[in-house]
């Protein structure tokens, strides 16, 4: 089994329960456990279209036997079941499923980069990453989340909603 992370994001619909499915559909796959789930926090939207409502962020550590690109696409799958319409970048969606880390696997394609090329730009994604990896070294970068996250050059707003979802 090899541990990676996965980041959450929505701003359209039930979002908590979204989210809530999404973790036991993750957790209900044959090749998938989910060990670990951050808080949920509410974000202020970074990048994209303007008018967009807030999100909802956590992260997820799954302990995993599928292969970095095979887990990518049933993080895809599960968008398209919760109505994720790709129209325009960074714009609002029902859910985003986002591979941040598979271990301390490197790789740059046109469907895949990891580590995620950036989570260590986003508050939104370090803060509910710090809660599960603090210590975790970022595998290009060789800072632990928790360094990363200090030296954060991100004003957006964070703020921790609850931790039983």
């Amino acid at each position: 089994m090899t541990t990676a992370y996965l980041a959450l994001g929505a701003n359209l619909g039930d979002r908590l329960a979204t989210f809530r499915q999404t973790r036991a559909a993750l957790d209900r796959h044959a090749e998938i456990e989910v060990t670990g789930a951050s808080a949920i926090f509410e974000t202020d939207p970074v990048g994209g279209p303007a008018g967009q409502g807030a999100y909802l962020n956590a992260v997820l550590r799954v302990a995993t036997t599928l292969a970095p690109d095979a887990l990518l696409a049933a993080c895809h799958e599960l968008e398209l079941r919760f109505g994720r319409i790709r129209q325009e970048r960074w714009g609002a969606r029902t859910l985003d499923v986002d591979l941040l880390l598979y271990a301390d696997v490197t790789c740059a394609g046109p469907e895949l980069t990891l580590p995620h090329p950036r989570l260590h730009l986003r508050r939104f994604v370090l803060a509910p990453l710090l809660e599960l990896a603090p210590d975790l070294s970022h595998p290009l970068l060789g800072q632990t989340i928790r360094e990363l996250h200090a030296v954060l050059d991100d004003s957006a707003a964070v703020h921790r909603l609850d931790d039983r979802w």
